[in-house]
């Protein structure tokens, strides 16, 4: 697959501690914005051997940047900055019940990776509360596009997607229509996961990457295949949505 500066939002976020250290969606942005100009690099996790936890942080595509500036928050929150506990809270975030058991057990898919990340009472989707649109779509596009994954040219591996697939085109899934966005956009907060849902067939989303707040706009902080690296989007996250025929809108996830 692939901060909100309004004061009324920032004072009502949970703060990390009594005496006003910064809010989760402050860490978020503040981690996130370490890597600016990391370059962007696809399919790091991609490889034909055993399926095990792969960490890079010299280069990111969109959901690993996500993945990796969520795990590190973890570990601010707990206050165990450490690599250990790093490692753990990535394959907590990055795999089915956060147990690596092959590569099906990869949060390949958002609308997977979000409903397992808000059993586990990482993130939840907000969407809802943006009067988000309920939708249901085939999903198949690792198995249509089977030779760009290594590990799917494995039957046993191949089937198992499948699977997973079959039952992520019964969930539901909400979406907020492209041109809803606009109006709805100062309730967005600094440091929410903004999804892009797409029109490619089999694919639920096609981009993430985190609110930010830059005085009175909201854009994209994200890793950029387009601008070949961490970036702060030029464009606001609206005009940055409207200008991709592909998305027809987002779904927004907020850390717990």
């Amino acid at each position: 697959m692939k901060v909100n500066q309004c004061k009324a939002d920032t004072s009502s976020q949970k703060k990390l501690s009594s005496d006003g250290n910064l809010s989760y969606g402050d860490t978020i942005v503040e981690i996130g914005r370490l890597f600016i100009n990391v370059p962007y690099k696809a399919g790091t996790l991609e490889n034909l051997g055993k399926e095990k936890l792969i960490i890079n942080v010299s280069g990111f595509d969109c959901t690993t940047f996500v993945e990796t500036v969520l795990a590190l928050t973890k570990c601010a929150v707990a206050g165990k900055l450490s690599r250990s506990e790093f490692r753990k809270y990535l394959k907590l975030i990055r795999y089915r019940q956060g147990k690596i058991d092959g590569y099906s057990s990869r949060l390949h898919y958002f609308i997977d990776w979000l409903r397992d990340n808000e059993k586990k009472k990482i993130l939840k989707d907000v969407s809802r509360q943006f009067h988000a649109a309920a939708q249901c779509k085939k999903i198949n596009y690792m198995t249509l596009n089977r030779a760009s994954y290594p590990a799917l040219k494995n039957e046993f591996e191949f089937q198992k997607m499948r699977l997973v697939e079959k039952n992520l085109s019964r969930k539901v899934f909400y979406i907020i229509d492209k041109d809803k966005v606009n109006r709805q956009k100062t309730r967005i907060k600094k440091g929410d996961v903004i999804a892009f849902a797409t029109k490619d067939e089999g694919l639920d989303v096609a981009h993430v990457g985190f609110a930010i707040w830059q005085g009175n706009n909201l854009h994209l902080l994200h890793a950029s295949s387009k601008e070949s690296g961490v970036v702060i989007s030029k464009k606001t996250l609206v005009a940055y949505l409207k200008s991709n025929k592909k998305f027809t809108g987002i779904t927004i996830a907020r850390f717990l």
